[in-house]
Formats: C-alpha cells, structure tokens, sequence
C-alpha cells in the first residue's frame, strides 16, 4: 500500500509552502513579532494550501519553542500535527460541509470554553467554511468577535462571498492563488527526482496544463501516472491518452497542412479526431495553444525558450520552422479564428460541424474581412511571389531568388546623366549581382518588404492624398540609407512628386515603423512603347528581345537639395507647357483616387487610347 504523493509530500513549514508568498511572509512576520490575531480566514481555489497552511499555523502556535515561524518539529505537538501524525487533541479540525447547523455552532461553541488539554492554545480549524448556514454562523458571531484567550479560530473556504460578512469583519482575510506554471513544473521536477522517476519530456508541461495551478490535482495527476507507467518510465503517448490532450504528432500535421494549405490533410487529421473518438473542443483548445504558442516564438525570437518552459529544444526548432511556415498576420488570423470556434463550440449539438468550418476559414482569409484577415491575404500573397516573411530565416535564400530574379533584367539606366538614355544604353551595365541587404541598424531588404504592409497603413492614417500615390509602389532594394522604390510608370512618378508632401509622410512612417531615415530612388517600369528609340549603338548591347526597358530616377538627401528636386525627374520630349486651370489640381486628385481604387481592388491598370492619352 503506498500513500498518495499529495499526503506524503504535504508541506510542514511556511517555507515549504510554494507559489503563496503573499500569505506566508506576512503569516511569518505576525508569528515572529508575537501579533497574531483570534481567527483567520484563508480562501483561494481548490488545492492551493488553505488547510495545510491552518495546520502549519496550528503548530507554530502551540511549538514548544513558540510562537514562532519555524516549527521545530521534535516537541510532542509538532510530531502529532505533521504529515504522518495522529493528530492533537488541542487541535480540532471540523469538516463544516457536515457539520454546518446551529446545533454544531453550539457544540463547538460549548467547547471553547475549555482550557486546551496540554498545549498553549485550542484551535478550531473549519473547513469548508462556506457550507455553514448562515443561522450557523449567527450562533458562532459572539465567540468568533470575542474568544477566550486560549481559542484561536481558522476558516478555510473556497467561496469567501458565502461567508457572512459579520464573521469576515472579525477574521484576517489572506487570499491563496493558483500557483504558477513555472513554479509549479520545478516543484513536480524536483519530485520526480526524489521519487527515482524517469519521465519523458513534454509530460510534465501535460500535468501542469491538466492540473491549472492546483499542486494537488498535479500531484494526483502524476502519482496516476507513475502508477501506470511500466519500467519506472512516464512515457509521453501514454500520459496524453490519458489525460485527454491531442498528441503533438497530430498536433504538428494539422499546423502543418494549414502553413502547406493542403485542404485534403486538414479534413483528413479531423476525421482523424473523430474517428478516435477525441473530444473535438479539446482537439481546438490544444490547437489553440500550440499557435499561441508559435505567435510567442515568432515574435520573441530566441527568447522564447524563456517563456514557454518544460519545451524541449528539438521541439522549440520545430515549432520555429512552423511559425515562418506563416507569418505573423496570418498565425494571429488562424488564432483568432479558432478561439471564436471554441467559443462557438459551446453547448453546440454538432461540434464537428463547427470544426470543420473553422477549418475552412483558417485555410481561406479572403473569408474574414477584417484588418487582421487583410494582412493575412497580404502575407500569403508576398510568400507566393518570393517576398514574404517565410524567407526570413535565410536572408542568402532571398538574396539567391533576387539573383535569379535579375539575371534577365533589363538594361537599367540613371536618368538626368549627362546623356540621353537612349545614347548610353548600349553602355548601361546588367544588375547581374545582389548583394546581402544591410540596411542602417540591421533592418534589411526582408524586413522593409514584410513591414511594408505597415508603412502604407500608417501613411493611409496620415494621409489620403500621399497614400493614393505611394499605394501601387513597391519595395525593390536597400542598400545603405538608399531604399529604391518600384513606379509603374511615368505618371506614377510625376504624381509622387507632384503631390504636396508626400515623399515626407512616407519617410515618417518608415522612421516610425523600422526607425530609419532613408532617400529614395525611382525605378520606372517603362512600356516598350513609352520608351524612346535608342540610337544606333557602337557595339551590339546585351538586351534579350523579350525585355523591357526600365528607367532609375535617383533621389538625393534632402539637405543637399530642395524639397522640390527630391526626385529628379525623367526627360521627356519638348511640348508646349499646358496650361491648367485653378480647378485641374482637384480634376487631377479625383483621377488618381480612382486610378487608385482600380488598381487596388481589381488589380487593373489604365489603357491608353489611340492618340496617346
């Protein structure tokens, strides 16, 4: 017969005591300096140590060398009160669910009046306090407000609000808490060192998840599985299918088929759960702390082993591949997602119905329409041309796509040199090479394309104007404090520069979002009908036929030149300067809302007519 490992291990002291420091440092400091009070009352959840701490305060009060804060454990009271004793007929424990009427208050009541048999004081120790009626506690009121001097009186209940407020007023209230994950997963280490026990990583953050912060339901929970473990081994499938959790094998599929958005897989591991007869709020409860726990390692970094603990490290890489299989937006979508399916889940007659929609819409954005779901379709759609946040891991991979991007670029030349580009075109040189981003305090070309997303946003709050220009734009490279910005043509270019201060609002979102100040350099996008006709070069230039022409436009610092010059613009042919009227400024901004409006929402750009309008 063996004794169950809450009981064996009960604490004997305040300082054995975890995770309540807030009682016993002030219990303790009353006991040294010999003012303790006639009743108290202790409250907290199950399990937390209300009685055991009764007991403890029972024997430092009648310690043959106390009152004291340390009970010195060999006098006649201590031994009778500790773990393995029989118990002291001075001190009465009363169980008040059974005893909880007005003729126990009277017997107890009754009681009182004697002298304790042979230590210092008699203590009353009621537990479940709560369950006494309240004709019950007016029996108890004159006593408890003023007890003989050798009657002390400790309550222990889990609801103080059942307790009447008469009797609270006179008791010195010291709340318990749940005890933490942390602490609580160092104490069950500790244990299982001292019980000889070998267990398989991952249990343990399974007993403490389980018993939520109650140090007896853990200890419970792990006494059952030290009892049917084989070999002296807790291993981990056993301790998953017997508490309930999903196991992270399953776990590991269905995030990675929602990162692969491989729908198939999805239903597959869902059928899976059904099939297994697990419960399906249980399978999105654990779903839902595994992305929690990827957002924390995706936004923490290596960090994250501080925060998320009893994780073995395997794992924790694991769980890092998986976090950039996502991205921020979209792992915080699928989140949020899941936890309204949980909520939805509740008194639901078919859960599995609600598990599979909650499915289809972590697997599609497009079906949330909200900021959130937004940037998740951003996200999605950046990884799919190369530029999302999945590649952030290996700076060199997206360097090498740069690369194989450019090896077919075009021709590219400065425009505002001292020749036409047309005439230097033969002599332009190939971007054949890119080299690893290192922008000003290590933000990189993958950092300014995965915050871009941000940058617009904060412009768009600052200003619509300078947004309906800056929106169509893209990240190309950055290089030192230069950030070279993609126009799809000409026009774009003329309305950045045109439009009153846009090129300072979006140099103070960047400064705002990545804390850099950067210049700008214009990339033109050129229609092959837009660009003008190089002349007949010297020696035959390195230009494929199915390329097209581009144009770079570079901008100088801001202290080096006006505001105006900020971007230099591009030559163009001689016309006669049009003459606009004082309303074409307005005519012109409408244009560009919805040029703006196309673009964005159906992706489509302007045609021009025969004329070349």
């Amino acid at each position: 017969m063996v004794t169950a490992l809450y009981r064996r291990y009960r604490p004997e002291t305040f300082a054995e005591l975890i995770g309540q420091a807030q009682v016993t440092a002030p219990l303790m400091t009353a006991l040294r300096t010999d003012r303790v009070n006639h009743a108290y009352l202790f409250s907290g959840p199950r399990g937390c140590g209300k009685t055991t701490s009764a007991r403890i305060l029972a024997r430092c009060l009648n310690c043959a060398e106390g009152p004291t804060d340390t009970p010195c454990g060999v006098c006649p009271s201590c031994v009778e009160l500790s773990r393995d004793g029989s118990g002291s007929l001075d001190v009465v424990e009363i169980d008040a669910a059974s005893h909880n009427g007005v003729d126990d208050a009277r017997d107890l009541r009754e009681r009182a009046i004697f002298a304790p048999a042979r230590d210092r004081y008699k203590i009353f120790i009621l537990d479940e306090a709560h369950m006494v009626t309240p004709q019950g506690f007016n029996a108890l009121l004159k006593i408890v407000e003023e007890p003989p001097a050798h009657v002390k009186f400790i309550f222990a209940t889990t609801e103080p609000d059942k307790v009447i407020g008469t009797i609270r007023s006179r008791t010195h209230h010291y709340p318990f808490r749940l005890v933490p994950p942390a602490q609580m997963l160092e104490y069950l280490e500790q244990l299982c060192s001292s019980e000889k026990v070998e267990v398989a990583p991952g249990v343990l953050s399974l007993v403490v998840r389980s018993g939520g912060g109650s140090v007896r339901d853990s200890l419970s929970l792990l006494d059952q599985l030290i009892a049917g473990s084989e070999g002296g081994k807790v291993e981990y499938d056993r301790a998953a299918a017997l508490l309930g959790f999903t196991h992270a094998a399953l776990l590991d599929e269905v995030v990675d088929a929602f990162a692969a958005k491989n729908s198939a897989q999805v239903f597959a591991s869902v059928d899976k759960v059904i099939q297994t007869g697990q419960d399906p709020r249980r399978f999105v409860e654990d779903l839902l702390e595994h992305l929690r726990d990827l957002i924390v390692i995706l936004s923490v970094g290596d960090e994250a082993k501080s925060v998320l603990r009893g994780i073995p490290a395997d794992e924790l890489e694991k769980m890092k591949t998986q976090a950039l299989g996502f991205g921020l937006a979209e792992l915080t979508h699928a989140a949020e997602t899941v936890n309204a399916a949980l909520t939805e889940m509740s008194g639901a007659t078919s859960p599995k119905l609600h598990l599979e929609l909650m499915c289809a819409k972590v697997l599609v954005p497009s079906s949330d329409q909200t900021e959130v779901g937004s940037l998740a379709r951003i996200e999605r759609l950046e990884r799919r041309i190369g530029v999302g946040s999945g590649d952030a891991a290996s700076p060199a991979a997206s360097v090498a796509t740069v690369q194989a991007s450019t090896q077919n670029a075009t021709p590219v030349t400065r425009i505002g040199s001292e020749k036409p580009a047309g005439v230097s075109a033969p002599k332009a040189e190939k971007i054949t090479e890119v080299s690893a981003p290192a922008g000003i305090g290590g933000v990189t070309l993958t950092q300014f394309k995965d915050s871009w997303p941000n940058i617009l946003t904060l412009v768009n709050k600052k200003s619509k104007a300078a947004w309906m220009v800056a929106f169509a734009l893209s990240v190309v490279d950055f290089a030192g404090d230069v950030l070279t910005l993609k126009f799809m043509s000409q026009k774009d270019l003329d309305s950045f520069k045109n439009a009153s201060g846009a090129s300072e609002v979006l140099r103070g979102a960047i400064m705002d979002v990545l804390g850099v100040q950067v210049k700008f350099k214009a990339q033109i996008d050129a229609k092959p009908e837009d660009a003008p006709a190089p002349a007949a070069p010297a020696e035959p230039a390195p230009v494929k036929a199915d390329t097209k022409p581009m144009a770079v436009v570079e901008e100088v610092e801001p202290q080096d030149q006006a505001p105006a010059q900020e971007v230099a613009a591009a030559p163009e042919p001689k016309s006669a300067p049009e003459q606009k009227s004082r309303n074409s400024g307005m005519a012109d901004e409408s244009a560009r809302y919805g040029e703006s409006l196309l673009r964005e929402m159906l992706g489509a750009e302007p045609m021009q007519d025969k004329n070349g309008k």
